[in-house]
C-alpha cells in the first residue's frame, strides 16, 4: 500500500477521528475543570492537550495502528515520545486557533455558569488541529505505507 493509498484509507481515518472525539471529551474536560478551577486558560488547554494526546495514543497504538510498528513497552514508549514530538504542529495549530478565538473574538457565552466561549473556542482548536495530527502520525509516528 503506497503512502498516499494509506493515508486516504476510509477506515483508518474514521478510527483516527473516532479516536479523536474520545480525545476531544478527555481534553473539553480537563481543559474545563481546570479553568473553572481558576487555572490560566491556556494553561488549562496545553494540560488538556496532553491528556488527550496520551489517551489517544494508547487507543490509537492498539487499534488504528495496531498492525505498524514493533511489539513491546520500550518500542510503545518510543512511540509515544514521538507521538507527543509529532504532535507538536498540531498543538501550536490548536493553541493559536483557541487563542485567537478566546481572546480575540472573545463572545460572552455562560452556560451554567460554565465559560461556555472558552468550551467553544475549545472545539474550535480541536477540529483545526485533527487534520495536521493525522497527516503527521500516520507518516512519522506510526510511519503508515512503509514495509
Amino acid at each position: 500500500m503506497s503512502v498516499v493509498d494509506a493515508l486516504l484509507s476510509g477506515r483508518r481515518f474514521g478510527k483516527f477521528a473516532s479516536v479523536g472525539a474520545v480525545g476531544a471529551v478527555f481534553d473539553v474536560t480537563t481543559s474545563t475543570v481546570l479553568r473553572e478551577l481558576g487555572v490560566f486558560p491556556e494553561l488549562a488547554v496545553f494540560v488538556g492537550i496532553e491528556v488527550a494526546i496520551v489517551v489517544m495514543f494508547l487507543l490509537n497504538d492498539n487499534w488504528t495502528f495496531a498492525e505498524q510498528g514493533s511489539a513491546g513497552v520500550g518500542a510503545a514508549l518510543r512511540r509515544l515520545l514521538r507521538s507527543n514530538l509529532v504532535r507538536a504542529g498540531g498543538i501550536l495549530v490548536q493553541l493559536a486557533t483557541f487563542r485567537f478565538f478566546y481572546r480575540v473574538v472573545a463572545l460572552d457565552l455562560t452556560v451554567l455558569d460554565i465559560d461556555g466561549w472558552f468550551v467553544v473556542s475549545k472545539v474550535a482548536g480541536i477540529g483545526t488541529g485533527m487534520l495536521v495530527n493525522y497527516v503527521a502520525e500516520s507518516l512519522v509516528t506510526w510511519r503508515v505505507g512503509r514495509s
